[in-house]
Formats: C-alpha cells, sequence, structure tokens
C-alpha cells in the first residue's frame, strides 16, 4: 500500500514547512500595518436614562 509509505511524503512536507518558515512568513511579517493603532483618550460618556411613554 504506497499511501502507508512516508518517505516522499514526509520530505515534501519538511521542505513546504521548511519554505514556509524560512522564506514566506519573515515577508509576511515585515508587512506594515496601513492603519496603525493609535493611543485614544478614553473619554466617558454621559447617558441619560430612557422616558418611556407608558411608565
Amino acid at each position: 500500500m504506497p499511501q502507508l509509505n512516508p518517505n516522499p511524503w514526509f520530505f515534501i512536507m519538511l521542505l513546504s514547512w521548511l519554505a514556509f518558515s524560512l522564506v514566506m512568513q519573515p515577508k509576511l511579517l515585515s508587512f506594515t500595518h496601513t492603519n496603525p493603532p493609535s493611543n485614544k483618550i478614553l473619554s466617558t460618556t454621559k447617558t441619560t436614562p430612557w422616558t418611556w411613554p407608558w411608565t
């Protein structure tokens, strides 16, 4: 049964993970965000209770 032979498939999986972690991952992590997060001052808003017409 050839699907139980891990000889060629393990090597292909190993090469693909090495290519991803050594080549593609640093390129993907080097991208800068277009909208970097900014330090916003959180202001508390005063809420007024709603007056229901049936109470």
